[in-house]
C-alpha cells in the first residue's frame, strides 16, 4: 500500500520486516528472527525461554570465539603508503601518523566489532559518520530493511537516546525548523515515556530514567516526504530522524527532528558466505543451529533421566501391600529402622538406573563433533590435545588445512577494510594530515634504522660542507667517527621519537592503503620454531653466532625471532650493531680438511693481481 508521509512509510516497513521471505520452494527466513536465534545461541538462551533448571550446553560461543581470533586482524596488519615515486619516502610519515590517530579513535575495536557482527550473524553493515571513523551498525537495532539485498532498500535503526544525549545532538541541527523539524528536543523529551521496547515491540522494560526511542532513516523515498504539498512521483536520497510517542488517550503520535537531502548513501556492508535470495550470508552462528538444537535436546532428556534416577521408589508386593502403604512413611524413619510387612509380603526399591544415558551422550559427542566440521574448529585449533599417537606432521598438516577457511573469510574482510579506509578514513586521514601535526611515535628496529640512517648521512654531509667552505681538511675517518656519534647519540633515545609533519607538506599526495592479512597473522609460534631450528644448526659451529650475524639474511632473522617473541631488538644492541656486529678476530684455518662453509663466507677472499 502506498503511503502519503515517513511516518506510515516507518509503520508499514517495521511490519513488513516481521514477516519472512521465501527462498526457494520450502524455505522462508526472516531476518529478524536469525539475528534474534543467533544472539539467542551465542549467548546460551533458547527460543522458547529457559529457567535455572532447562540445561543448556552452549557448543556455539567456543566456536565462534575460535572465528574470531581465526577470522579478525589488527591495526598492526594495515599499511598506508604515498603512492608515488618522487614522494613514496613520506610513507613513512603517514604510517606513523594513522598508528597515532588509530589509537585514539580505536580502530582496533572497530574492527573487533566489524569481524564479531560478519561471524555472528553473517554480515556487518559499517556506517561513515561525521567524516571520522566509521561505527559497526548493531544488526539488532535495525528496525527494517530489504531482507533479499540490505542496501538495495531503505534502512531505518532503532535508537534510544537519553535526554543529555537528544540534547547533545542539537548541535548537529536536531529539532531546528530548518532543517525539517516539527518540534524541537525539548518537545520531544517532554512527550517521552521511562521505559523501552524490545526489538520485536512485545515487552516492555520499565526504566529509571526516560529514553527516546529514535528512527533514524536513510534511503531513496518519495519526494513527497519532505514536501507535503508535492504531487511528484520522484524520488530522491534522503535522511529522516524522528521520534513515536504516546498521546493521552492512548494514540500514537509523531514528530520529526530532522529531515533533510542525502548527497550519498553512508553505508557499506560485507557479507559471509553469500546466500542466494537474503540479505545476509550464511553465520557462523547460523551453521551451529543443527547442532545446538540437538544437543540443547539431548541434555534436557539426560537431565529428565538423571532426576528419575535421583529418586527413591519403594514397591510392596503380597498381602499386605496396602496397610504397608497406609502405615509407614519411610521419609521419617531414623538409620537402622525395621519395617514390619508381615507375613506373605515384601518391600522393593524400584530400579531407576538411566541405562540409556549412554546413548544420548553418544549423541552429544557426535553433535559436538558436527559442530566442528560446520566451523571448522577442530581439536588442534581450539586448543585440544591430539589423540594418543598422532603424528605431529599430520597434527600440523590438519591445523593449516583448517586454517584455510578462515583464512579466505579474512581475506574478504581486508578486501572490504580497504574499501572502507580509502572511502571515509583516508580522505580525513588527508585532510588532518595537510594542517600539520606533531606527535610521539614509537618506531621498530627497520624504521629505527632508516631514520637514523637518513639523519647521519644528512649531518655528515652538513658537516663536510662546513668543513669544506672553512678550509679544513676532511678524511674518511673524520667523517666516520661523526656519523658514528651520530648514530649512537640517536640509539640512547631509544624507540619513541617525537615526529612533526609541516603544515601543507602532505597536500594532494596521493595516498592509498593495503591491508596485509600473510605477514604477522601468520602462525608466530611455528614460524619462531622454524627460523630457531636454523640458528641451532649455526649455532653448532664453532665460530657460531658472531659470524652467522655477519650475513645479512641471518642477521634479519634473528631479528625475527625477538619480535615474534614479544622482544625489542633495540635493546640487544645499537642500531647498526644489530645489522652490521663487530668483526671477530680471523681464526687460523687448519691445515687440514676443507673449511666450513660458514667460515669460508666470513674469511677475507684474495685478491686477483
Amino acid at each position: 500500500m502506498e503511503t502519503t508521509t515517513i511516518h506510515d512509510f516507518i509503520v508499514q516497513q517495521e511490519a513488513a520486516y516481521k514477516l519472512p521471505i521465501p527462498l526457494g520452494k520450502s524455505w522462508s527466513w526472516s531476518m529478524l528472527q536469525h539475528i534474534d536465534t543467533s544472539f539467542l545461541y551465542k549467548n546460551s538462551q533458547l527460543i522458547r525461554g529457559k529457567d535455572d533448571f532447562t540445561p543448556v550446553k552452549n557448543i556455539t560461543r567456543p566456536i565462534l570465539n575460535l572465528q574470531y581470533r581465526a577470522e579478525g586482524f589488527d591495526v598492526k596488519d594495515i599499511t598506508h603508503f604515498v603512492d608515488d615515486k618522487d614522494d613514496y619516502y613520506k610513507s613513512f610519515l603517514v604510517k606513523k601518523f594513522y598508528e597515532k590517530w588509530a589509537r585514539e579513535n580505536a580502530i582496533d575495536t572497530v574492527i573487533d566489532q566489524m569481524v564479531e557482527s560478519y561471524v555472528d550473524f553473517g554480515g556487518a553493515l559499517m556506517k561513515e559518520v561525521n567524516d571520522v571513523k566509521p561505527e559497526v551498525v548493531p544488526l539488532q537495532s535495525i528496525a527494517f530493511c530489504d531482507q533479499t539485498d540490505i542496501l538495495s532498500g531503505p534502512i531505518g535503526i532503532k535508537h534510544y537516546f537519553a535526554p543529555d544525549q537528544l540534547q547533545d545532538m542539537e548541535s548537529a541541527g536536531w529539532g531546528n525548523p530548518k532543517n525539517g523539524a516539527t518540534a524541537s528536543i525539548d518537545e520531544a523529551i517532554h512527550l517521552a515515556r521511562e521505559e523501552k521496547k524490545s526489538e520485536t515491540n512485545t515487552q516492555i522494560a520499565k526504566t529509571p530514567g526516560k529514553y527516546i526511542e529514535i528512527y533514524e532513516v536513510h534511503g531513496v523515498m518519495p519526494i513527497r516526504y519532505m514536501d507535503r504539498n508535492s504531487t511528484s512521483n520522484k524520488y530522491v536520497r534522503q535522511l529522516f530522524i524522528g521520534c513515536f510517542y504516546t498521546k493521552l488517550n492512548g494514540e500514537k503520535g509523531f514528530v520529526t527532528l530532522f529531515h533533510m537531502p542525502e548527497n550519498k548513501s553512508p553505508f557499506k556492508f560485507v557479507k559471509r558466505d553469500p546466500v542466494h535470495g537474503r540479505a545476509l550470508g550464511f553465520g557462523g552462528a547460523e551453521e551451529l543451529f543443527e547442532a545446538q538444537v540437538w544437543v540443547n535436546y539431548d541434555m534436557i532428556r539426560m537431565q529428565g533421566m538423571l532426576d528419575a534416577a535421583s529418586k527413591t521408589i519403594l514397591k510392596s508386593t503380597g498381602m499386605n501391600s496396602a496397610t504397608i502403604a497406609s502405615k509407614n512413611n519411610l521419609k521419617s524413619l531414623e538409620n537402622l529402622s525395621i519395617v514390619d510387612v508381615g507375613m506373605d509380603s515384601d518391600l522393593q526399591q524400584v530400579d531407576t538406573f538411566p541405562r540409556n544415558l549412554k546413548l544420548f551422550e553418544n549423541s552429544v559427542a557426535t553433535w559436538e563433533q558436527h559442530a566442528q566440521q560446520m566451523g571448522a574448529a577442530n581439536d588442534s585449533i581450539m586448543g585440544e590435545a591430539p589423540s594418543s599417537g598422532t603424528p605431529f606432521k599430520l597434527q600440523e598438516l590438519v591445523t593449516a588445512e583448517s586454517h584455510s577457511l578462515h583464512e579466505y573469510r579474512k581475506g574478504k574482510l581486508a578486501t572490504f577494510w580497504d574499501e572502507v579506509e580509502r572511502d571515509w578514513i583516508i580522505p580525513h586521514i588527508a585532510k588532518e594530515l595537510t594542517k600539520g601535526t606533531e606527535f610521539l611515535a614509537d618506531l621498530d628496529l627497520d624504521e629505527l634504522r632508516e631514520v637514523s640512517q637518513a639523519i647521519k648521512t644528512n649531518m655528515v654531509n652538513d658537516m663536510v660542507k662546513e668543513k669544506i667552505l672553512t678550509g679544513q681538511d676532511v678524511n674518511p675517518d673524520m667523517t666516520k667517527a661523526f656519523g658514528d656519534l651520530i648514530t649512537e647519540e640517536f640509539r640512547k633515545k631509544g624507540s619513541k621519537h617525537f615526529i612533526e609533519i609541516f603544515k601543507g607538506e602532505m597536500k594532494d599526495l596521493p595516498i592509498d592503503v593495503r591491508t596485509n592479512i600473510a605477514g604477522k597473522q601468520k602462525n608466530l609460534a611455528a614460524t619462531v620454531d622454524r627460523i630457531v631450528n636454523v640458528f641451532r644448526f649455526a649455532f653448532s659451529n664453532p665460530q657460531g653466532f658472531a659470524q652467522v650475524m655477519q650475513i645479512p639474511g641471518m642477521a634479519s632473522s634473528f631479528n625475527q625471532i625477538l619480535e615474534f617473541s614479544g622482544l625489542s631488538p633495540v635493546d640487544f644492541g645499537g642500531i647498526d650493531k644489530m645489522a652490521n656486529p663487530p668483526q671477530q678476530p680471523q681464526q687460523p684455518q687448519p691445515s687440514q680438511g676443507q673449511p666450513s662453509p660458514l667460515n669460508a663466507l666470513a674469511a677475507p677472499q684474495p685478491q686477483n693481481a
